[in-house]
């Protein structure tokens, strides 16, 4: 696997206008999955009288999700394209289950939104493109799905696709950034191969030769080492040893290192991944690594390992643009929940709520709202209650999305603006 580049994809869109059967399609075409297990799952849909759903089961394993025939959790899959190794996030396209698709979002390189033909875009289809875009998701591939409801008709396709296309025009995704295919999951038409036959009036490519048009994420080899601590091990002969992944930056033997929020000092000794030692890390590695001048009370989970020269950022407090995901009642300034953020856990305040947007197109609706509600999207200040790493989104991305729980639910989620250092 390791040998092509790697990409995560998240599949978005309204309920019902064909994920679900739109990814099973994929895995099985690409040959991810063995026509035994297809066909048990087609004889299972059958039984279940729900006949055409056999692609939409293998992601939807939870029986539950069977009988309802809607995708509640994340999903994860892979498959191979000639160019990539992806990991499908299969994100839910319920109103109730959209937290589920941030944790995907958040981590996804390129978004298929599935757009169903007929009903064209609807009230979840802005949502999640909205939601992807405030999310940092900047490649975009537009399914226009189930193209055999209308006989693969061009004009069908173009009124869909003009539909779409104005609405990531007020979102802010550029022409140049999302591709538009017309597909029909059920049929497996322009899935893996051109159905020249079918649409012959289209003259682009495949869903997954679309995919291996796409850009891979840049690896941020340039910009300072951050690393966010996930564990730290104590091991005899080595001392004190800290696991995480480099986020961006290289980690090379003999580097001046500083761990913030602590401000503890020292040089990397060495670097381990996978039981072998390495001269230097680079993004996306995941890694051990042991510091001379550190000790056991020095470092701990959620630490951001970070250049002596460029330290990680300690936030006295920041600004951040959040969607507010659920919540039973309403949030009001002074709200103090855990924000999640890289690996760090630390309760923040709300200490001010100081614009409401709208959701569909991003402009102001409200300065200064007394208080948000499940679905609204607003600029806020927080202030974590104990010092925190965290940086914008804009200068690192990994670092700066977060996820906001409470009440053992993620209420919220959002991306950092601007840092006031501590």
């Amino acid at each position: 696997m390791a040998d092509k580049p790697h990409m995560n994809l998240v599949f978005i869109g309204h309920v019902d206008h064909g994920k679900s059967t739109l990814v099973g399609r994929i895995l099985y075409d690409s040959g991810s999955i063995d026509e035994n297990t297809m066909r048990k799952l087609k004889e299972e849909a059958d039984k279940l009288g729900k006949a055409t759903f056999e692609y939409a089961f293998v992601m939807d394993r939870l029986k539950e999700e069977r009988q309802r025939g809607l995708t509640i959790d994340l999903a994860h899959k892979d498959f191979k394209t000639n160019k990539y190794y992806f990991t499908i996030i299969d994100a839910p396209g319920h109103r109730d289950f959209v937290k589920n698709m941030i944790t995907g979002a958040s981590q996804a390189d390129a978004a298929v939104l599935v757009v169903a033909v007929q009903e064209g875009v609807q009230p979840q289809t802005k949502e999640h493109a909205f939601l992807a875009r405030t999310l940092g998701i900047k490649q975009l591939i537009v399914a226009i799905n189930k193209m055999d409801t209308t006989n693969y008709s061009e004009e069908s396709f173009k009124k869909a696709k003009d539909d779409v296309e104005k609405l990531l025009k007020t979102i802010g995704y550029k022409d140049t950034d999302v591709k538009y295919i017309p597909t029909s999951a059920y049929e497996g038409a322009n899935i893996v191969k051109k159905s020249t036959d079918k649409t012959p009036w289209y003259n682009g490519p495949s869903l997954l030769e679309g995919l291996d048009e796409l850009n891979p994420p840049e690896k941020p080899v340039g910009k300072p080492l951050r690393v966010p601590v996930q564990d730290v091990y104590t091991i005899k002969g080595v001392g004190t040893v800290p696991v995480g992944r480099v986020e961006t930056g290289v980690m090379k033997i003999g580097q001046k290192i500083v761990v913030m929020p602590s401000g503890a000092k020292g040089e990397i000794k060495t670097i381990e991944m996978h039981h072998q030692q390495m001269e230097k890390a680079e993004p996306g590695d995941n890694i051990g690594f042991n510091i001379r001048g550190i000790g056991r009370e020095d470092v701990k989970r959620g630490d951001v390992v970070g250049d002596d020269a460029h330290p990680p950022t300690v936030a006295k407090e920041f600004t951040a643009q959040i969607v507010v995901l659920q919540h039973p009642s309403a949030i009001a300034a002074g709200y103090t929940p855990v924000f999640h953020c890289h690996t760090a856990q630390v309760a923040c305040t709300i200490t001010e709520l100081l614009k409401k947007l709208d959701p569909k197109t991003g402009s102001v609706k409200e300065e200064n709202p007394k208080f948000l509600k499940t679905g609204d999207v607003a600029i806020v200040k927080v202030v974590p209650t104990k010092p925190m790493c965290i940086e914008t989104a804009k200068d690192f991305p990994q670092l700066g999305r977060f996820a906001v729980r409470d009440m053992g639910m993620t209420v919220a989620a959002g991306m950092v603006q601007s840092v006031t250092p501590k």
